[in-house]
C-alpha cells in the first residue's frame, strides 16, 4: 500500500516509517523539514520525503488537495490537533483513500473515573488539548472516511526529554534522584501515569493499516500497566543504586518549589491519574507491547544521561 504519514519525522515516525518499508510498503514522509528523524535508519533512504508545512497550507486551502497530489491509500496523521483541520481532511479524503488512521490521545478521557478505563468508558475531558482531541476522534469516526483512532499514553523513548516521576520534564527531578536525594511528591505519590514506548505505538499502527476489523473503532495504546509517581521514582532510583527517599507534600508546597510551567504540567499529568486497558486493542489487531512502562522511561533516562548532559547540574 501506499501509506503518506504526516508528521513523519516525530517520535512515533522514527520507528513506525522504516517499519512500514520494511513491511514492503510504499511511503511518502511528510514532515516541515525541522529536524532529521530521531533514528537514523537505511530504510529512510526509500522513502519518498515530502516538505509540507501544514498550517501554512491550510490557510491558503490547499492541504488536502496536496496529500491528495501524493496518491495514499492510507494517511497516518501524527498531527492534527484541532477539529477545523480534521473537518477538512476527512471532506477531502472521503472516497478517495481506503483508510485514514489518527493519533488521538489517552487525556480524551479526562480523570479516571474508574480503573482501568476501556475506550467505552464515560468521558470527562478537560483542557484544549484533551477536548481538542475528543472532538477529533468524534469528527474523524462519524465521517464517510474508513478511519480509525489510536490513543496513545505518554509517548517515550530515546531522544526526547520523558515524563518523570512528579508529571513534569523538569531534568532536576532526575538528578535528585539519581544523587539519593529527598524528592518532594505530591499527595503522597498514589496517582498514576501511562508511559508508553514509540515503538509500540509504532507497532499499532502498523497494525491498523491491515486490520479491516479496527475501521470505526478508536483503542488506546499504552504498557500493560501504568505506575503511580511513587513507583516510577522507586524504581528510578534503583537505576542508579539508590533506594527512593519520599517527602509528601501537598499541592501548594510543591508549586511553590518549582516553576509555573512544570507544576502546570505535574497538575495536568497527575490528576488525570490514568489507568488505560488494553484488552480491545489486544482482541482486534493484536497488538502486544514490548516494553514496561518503566522499560520505557529507563530507556529515555539512558539516553538522555549519555547524549544530553542530563545529570549535570
Amino acid at each position: 500500500m501506499r501509506v503518506v504519514v504526516l508528521g513523519a519525522t516525530g517520535h512515533v515516525g522514527g520507528y513506525l516509517v522504516p517499519s512500514l518499508v520494511r513491511s514492503g510498503h510504499d511511503v511518502v514522509a511528510v514532515s516541515r523539514g525541522k529536524h532529521q528523524p530521531y533514528r537514523a535508519d537505511e530504510a529512510w533512504d526509500s522513502v519518498e520525503s515530502v516538505l509540507l508545512d501544514r498550517e501554512v497550507a491550510e490557510a491558503d486551502g490547499t492541504f488536502v488537495d496536496k496529500v491528495l497530489g501524493m496518491r495514499p491509500d492510507v494517511v497516518i496523521d501524527m498531527i492534527c490537533f484541532e477539529p477545523r483541520s480534521a473537518t477538512e481532511l476527512v471532506a477531502g479524503l472521503a472516497g478517495n483513500i481506503d483508510r485514514l488512521l489518527m493519533c488521538g490521545t489517552i487525556w480524551v478521557h479526562g480523570p479516571t473515573l474508574a480503573a482501568p478505563t476501556r475506550e467505552s468508558d464515560a468521558r470527562r475531558p478537560y483542557g484544549e488539548y484533551g477536548t481538542k482531541k475528543a472532538e477529533i476522534e468524534s469528527i474523524v469516526l462519524d465521517s464517510d472516511v474508513p478511519a480509525v483512532v489510536l490513543h496513545p499514553g505518554h509517548i517515550s523513548g530515546p531522544g526526547w526529554p520523558v515524563i518523570n516521576p512528579v508529571g513534569n520534564l523538569d531534568p532536576k527531578v532526575w538528578r535528585t534522584i539519581a544523587e539519593g536525594l529527598e524528592l518532594a511528591v505530591p499527595n503522597d505519590g498514589v496517582a498514576t501515569m501511562h508511559h508508553v514506548h514509540a515503538a509500540d505505538v509504532a507497532a499499532v499502527f502498523e497494525l491498523a493499516v491491515g486490520c479491516d476489523a479496527a475501521i470505526g473503532e478508536a483503542f488506546h495504546v499504552v504498557s500493560e500497566r501504568a505506575v503511580s509517581t511513587r513507583g516510577l521514582a522507586e524504581v528510578a532510583a534503583s537505576w542508579f543504586g539508590h533506594t527512593a527517599a519520599f517527602r509528601p507534600v501537598t499541592w501548594a508546597e510543591f508549586e511553590a518549589q518549582t516553576t509555573a510551567e512544570y507544576a502546570a504540567s505535574s497538575r495536568e499529568h497527575l490528576q488525570r491519574s490514568h489507568v488505560m486497558t488494553i484488552a480491545k486493542a489486544k482482541a482486534v489487531l493484536g497488538y502486544v507491547p514490548q516494553y514496561t512502562s518503566e522499560q520505557a522511561v529507563q530507556e529515555a533516562v539512558n539516553w538522555l544521561v549519555e547524549h544530553d548532559g542530563l545529570l549535570r547540574s
